[in-house]
């Protein structure tokens, strides 16, 4: 039998609260963890995604992220609260770091602070959907959607979104129709939508989010740090706040779990060139899980 620690952490916080719950696990590889028993764990922690963490031959660390219900390539949250526990508990120190994932090789930052940054990859575009078949997956009207003059377009920077503009006081009105976007992610080949609205000249936040995955068993996702950078892509490209290449954006609103996630954008005269997202985290308890 084995025992395994669980890290709980909260990973986005914004002013030592909110965030979005991971759960972390050192040493996968000397535990000899399969497959089947990640999952087994992911399930029991009952977090959106489990981050498990082993040492790689080549690089500085493979991760691996497990949903409740299956295994995705990468998890954004999930490695923010990774690395920061990593340099909280003493095992890394300040500097840069090279993560395997099944996205890619991505490259982590460790300010003194603590505060974590993390490399995604170049953006992906995808397509543009209706306007029309997005409405009946929200709830709200096809003219409504229309009126942002943003297209509805699908996004990876490593795992692929739906990102769906949303007019000013709107967000919250959104009522997600889980079976049938279940249904339309899986047809997509997308992880799930992104929908956005961006805020007023009186704030800093860039833009207010909500995150919903159900088809890898998540209704709905306070913090999310790929496809906030698959936001920042998508901004960038429609040229959106196109004086600045740093971009915050707040989540979990509308779930009372309020999240800020930072993205910088770099750009050259042929593109994007480098997607980074960033922010802090905190540990929250700690479980043993035996298998």
């Amino acid at each position: 039998m084995k025992n395994v620690e669980v890290l709980l952490v909260n990973a986005f916080i914004h002013q030592g609260a909110g965030g979005n719950a991971a759960g972390v696990v050192f040493h996968a590889d000397r535990q000899q963890l399969t497959r089947a028993e990640k999952l087994a764990i992911a399930h029991a922690v009952g977090a959106s995604e489990t981050a498990f963490v082993a040492q790689d031959d080549e690089v500085d660390f493979e991760l691996s992220f497990f949903t409740p219900t299956e295994e995705v390539d990468f998890c954004g949250h999930a490695t923010l609260a990774a690395f920061s526990m990593m340099y909280k508990t003493g095992l890394v120190r300040e500097g840069q770091f090279t993560q395997r994932t099944k996205a890619d090789l991505l490259a982590v930052t460790i300010d003194p602070s603590g505060h974590v940054v993390m490399q995604q990859r170049l953006p992906e575009y995808r397509g543009v959907l209706s306007y029309e078949a997005i409405a009946e997956l929200i709830g709200l009207d096809a003219a409504l959607l229309a009126s942002t003059q943003l297209p509805i377009e699908i996004v990876s920077t490593g795992l692929a979104d739906i990102i769906v503009p949303i007019p000013h006081g709107y967000l919250d009105s959104i009522q997600v129709n889980q079976p049938l976007m279940t249904e339309f992610c899986h047809k997509h080949h997308v992880i799930g939508l992104h929908a956005f609205e961006l805020s007023n000249d009186s704030t800093d936040v860039t833009a207010s989010c909500r995150n919903f995955a159900p088809l890898v068993g998540i209704a709905e996702e306070s913090a999310t740090g790929s496809a906030n950078g698959t936001l920042a892509c998508y901004l960038t490209k429609h040229g959106v706040m196109a004086d600045s290449p740093h971009f915050t954006f707040e989540q979990g609103r509308a779930m009372e779990c309020l999240s800020l996630i930072s993205v910088t954008v770099e750009s050259d005269e042929h593109g994007i060139i480098d997607v980074r997202v960033g922010g802090a985290a905190q540990l929250m308890a700690s479980k043993n899980i035996q298998l």
